[in-house]
C-alpha cells in the first residue's frame, strides 16, 4: 500500500501516507522477522540464520542505491516514481513468504497447538526426538500464561538484564556513526576525486564491502561467538573513525579548504571501507541478534518492541541532526562517534554474556551465571535443558 500510493502520489499528502504506510510496515518485520527466525532456529545455527534478515538488508540497500542512481537519470516524472514504487517488490515476497511459512513451535504451543508444534519442532530440527526442547517450549508457555500484562513484567527486576540490553544495543548501533559514514560518502568521495559520479560510487563500493562484511558474520557468529564480532568491531570502527578525523582535519581543518593526494584519498576510502566492514558483521547484524535471542516468552514479543522503538528513535534523532552537527563539528564528527565506540565496547565487555549455542527458552542461565546480571535472576529460572549442561558460575 504504501509503495503503490508514493508511486502513484499527485501531491504530497499521497507521500506522506505512502511514507507511514512503508513504516508502518519496516517498524512490523522488524520486530517481528529477527524474533521469527530466533524461535525457528536451532541453537548451534541461531546466530548465522538471524543474521540472514541483516543480509537481506545489505542486499536491498545496495540494490536501492543503484535503482535510485539509475532512474535519477530517466526524464519527468518516471524516475523517482519508478524508484519508490519498486519498494512494492520486497514487500511481496514478505507477504507471500508470511502466507507460505509456518508459525514457530512457541507460537503454536502458545495458542495451545501442541501436536502440530511437535510436528513443526522435528521437521525443522530433522530428527524425532525432540522432547527435551519439546518441553522447555512447554514450560516456557505455561510460564507466559501466568504474566498478565508482558509490558508491564518487563518492568521486574528479574527482566532487567534484558530490558537494559533490548534498550541500549539498538541506541549504540545507531551511535557507531555508520550512519555518518553512509551519509557523508558521496561527499568524500566527490571530494576525492571521483566527481559526478562519487553518488554511485560511494553506494557500490560500500554497499559491496556491507554485503561481503555480513556474509563472514554468518559464517563466523556462531563459531567465535557475539562478544568477539562486538569487541573486533568496535575496536576496528574506532580506529578508522580517529584516522578518518585526523586526514580530513589535517587536510581541510574547518575552512574546508584542501586537497589530498592520491595515496590520501585511497587511504580515506580505505578506512571507510574497513569501517563499514567492521559495522557489518558485528554491530549491524548483531544489534538485531542478540536483542531476539534473549527474551524469555513471556516478554519476548514487548522486548523486541522495544529494540525496534529505541533503534528507530535514535536512527530518526540522529538524522535531524546530522546535518547541524556536521556543520558545527566538522571532522570532529568522526571523533564525536567515537567517544560513543569506547563506552559500548566496554560495555559489551563488561556485561553483555555469551549466548552462542544457548537454547532460546534457556537464556536465563546465562543471565544467571553473569557476574553482575545473576543478582537479578531467581533461581527457578533453570529449564529441562539446562539440568543436562554445566554453565560456569560466573562469567
Amino acid at each position: 500500500m504504501g509503495s503503490l500510493l508514493n508511486g502513484f502520489a499527485q501531491n504530497i499528502e499521497m507521500l506522506i501516507i505512502g511514507r507511514v504506510f512503508l513504516g508502518i510496515g519496516v517498524g512490523f518485520c522488524n520486530q517481528a522477522v529477527p524474533m521469527y527466525l530466533s524461535e525457528m532456529a536451532p541453537a548451534n545455527l541461531r546466530g548465522a540464520l538471524n543474521i540472514g534478515f541483516q543480509m537481506a538488508t545489505t542486499i536491498g540497500i545496495l540494490a536501492a542505491n543503484l535503482i535510485n542512481y539509475g532512474t535519477s537519470k530517466l526524464s519527468g516524472h518516471l524516475g523517482w516514481r519508478l524508484s519508490l514504487g519498486l519498494a512494492g517488490v520486497p514487500a511481496l515476497m514478505v507477504t507471500v513468504g508470511g502466507l507460505i511459512l509456518p508459525d514457530s513451535p512457541n507460537s503454536m504451543i502458545d495458542r495451545g497447538e501442541r501436536q502440530e508444534a511437535r510436528r513443526i519442532l522435528q521437521k525443522i530440527r530433522g530428527i524425532e526426538n525432540v522432547d527435551e526442547e519439546f518441553q522447555d517450549l512447554i514450560e516456557a508457555s505455561e510460564a507466559s500464561k501466568t504474566v498478565d500484562n508482558s509490558w508491564k513484567n518487563i518492568l521486574k527486576p528479574r527482566n532487567r538484564p534484558q530490558l537494559i540490553i533490548a534498550i541500549l544495543i539498538p541506541a549504540f548501533q545507531q551511535l557507531t556513526g555508520i550512519n555518518v559514514i553512509m551519509f557523508y560518502a558521496p561527499v568524500l568521495f566527490k571530494t576525492l576525486g571521483f566527481g559526478d559520479d562519487a553518488a554511485l560510487m560511494s553506494a557500490v563500493i560500500t554497499g559491496v564491502v556491507n554485503v561481503l562484511a555480513t556474509s563472514i558474520s554468518i559464517f563466523s557468529v556462531d563459531r567465535v561467538g557475539r562478544r568477539v564480532l562486538f569487541l573486533e568491531g568496535g575496536i576496528q570502527m574506532l580506529v578508522c573513525q580517529v584516522l578518518t578525523a585526523f586526514l580530513i582535519g589535517s587536510t581541510y581543518g574547518t575552512t574546508g579548504h584542501g586537497q589530498f593526494s592520491k595515496a590520501g584519498a585511497n587511504f580515506v576510502v580505505f578506512l571507510i571501507c574497513t569501517y563499514v566492514a567492521a559495522f557489518a558483521w558485528s554491530w549491524g547484524p548483531l544489534g538485531w541478534l542478540v536483542p531476539s535471542e534473549i527474551f524469555p516468552l513471556e516478554t519476548r514479543s514487548a522486548g523486541t518492541a522495544i529494540t525496534v522503538i529505541f533503534n528507530m528513535i535514535f536512527t530518526f534523532i540522529i538524522g535531524q541532526c546530522f546535518l547541524t552537527m556536521l556543520c558545527y563539528f566538522k571532522f570532529g564528527l568522526f571523533l564525536f562517534f567515537s567517544g560513543f565506540v569506547i563506552i559500548m565496547t566496554l560495555f559489551i565487555y563488561f556485561f553483555l554474556p555469551e549466548t552462542k549455542n544457548v537454547p532460546i527458552e534457556e537464556m536465563n542461565t546465562v543471565w544467571k551465571a553473569h557476574w553482575f546480571w545473576g543478582n537479578y535472576i531467581p533461581d527457578e529460572v533453570v529449564g529441562t535443558y539446562a539440568k543436562n549442561i554445566q554453565l560456569p558460575q560466573k562469567l
